[in-house]
């Protein structure tokens, strides 16, 4: 890694980093990749409900509309995607939802005049870009710098392993990069996420069909009979309401049903162990349930799902 004086970057991929507080070095950074996990449950015991809510983003009323390095921003962008394109990495899309996030916490970085991922008071990394956007993200990652030019931002960033693994994470598809000068330095954030397709409750409920059909077949056993319960859509949104599994109202439904409660954000994949179940050959109806809620667990949003069997 090349150093040069008041220099600073810090990287994150769902931990915080350690940051270099001499601005004559650049801190090589670690951090684990920020990437969401789904639950399941097979006739799930009883759980205490808990609500759960999200903050609104600090300071965001207190940004300007203007963003007068939008300029540089572009540049980072372009920077970036020529990177990847050398690397083999598929282009990044800007978003404006993350850009804005990270245009918030460049803000936040000025005002405290020192780099961090997470300032005392302010929300995640994955509760940030989510009270900004509609993405569904599954993954998420953010370098920060202190830099004077986006082309010395960017050769700097590509020197620092951490920093480099995000930009030319293959993973990644979107990104927000916010940038805002002081003096002749550039406080930037670039904000990363690998967006999933949006689909609808009736596109979800269609996916993890074909599944419990694909599934069947590969057993051996007949096709089941769909047949939806009325009830079943509210006892999803019970889960995503109560942020877990194993609410009162899939105790309820278990009571009756072989049921299976789980998140999912690849509907068209049914949980590991599921086959135990969907495959009896006892089973002759199958009914989807599906909801889907951005909580305290998932900023991001995920579909909660319960399919039931009988």
């Amino acid at each position: 890694m090349h150093s040069a004086p008041e220099i600073l970057l810090a990287f994150m991929l769902g931990a915080v980093a350690a940051v270099a507080q001499d601005p004559a070095q650049l801190p090589a950074g670690s951090g684990t990749t920020s990437k969401k996990s789904v639950q399941s449950a097979a006739q799930s015991s009883q759980v205490t409900v808990k609500p759960a809510a999200l903050r609104p983003a600090p300071n965001a009323a207190n940004i300007p509309v203007d963003d007068p390095e939008v300029q540089t921003e572009k540049q980072l962008l372009l920077l970036a995607n020529q990177s990847r394109q050398q690397a083999g990495a598929p282009p990044l899309t800007l978003d404006a939802g993350l850009s804005q996030a990270a245009l918030i916490h460049a803000h936040v970085m000025l005002d405290k005049q020192q780099l961090s991922h997470r300032f005392e008071g302010e929300l995640s990394l994955p509760e940030r870009l989510a009270a900004m956007t509609n993405l569904q993200l599954e993954q998420e990652g953010e370098n920060v710098a202190l830099d004077h030019s986006a082309e010395n931002a960017h050769q700097h960033l590509m020197h620092s392993p951490p920093h480099r693994a995000n930009l030319l994470n293959p993973a990644f598809n979107v990104v927000g990069i916010g940038v805002v000068r002081s003096a002749d330095r550039l406080y930037i954030v670039q904000d990363f996420g690998r967006a999933l397709p949006n689909y609808s409750l009736a596109e979800v409920k269609q996916s993890i069909a074909a599944a419990v059909s694909q599934m069947r077949h590969q057993s051996g056993q007949p096709a089941l009979q769909r047949k939806d319960l009325p009830e079943a859509d509210a006892v999803a949104c019970s889960m995503a309401q109560a942020d877990q599994l194993g609410t009162p109202a899939v105790q309820k439904l278990s009571q009756r049903f072989t049921t299976l409660s789980f998140t999912s954000l690849q509907p068209e994949t049914l949980p590991a162990g599921a086959d135990r179940a969907v495959a009896g050959h006892h089973l002759t109806t199958f009914s989807i349930g599906a909801c889907y809620g951005k909580t305290e667990t998932y900023p991001t949003g995920v579909y909660w799902v319960v399919l039931s069997l009988e």
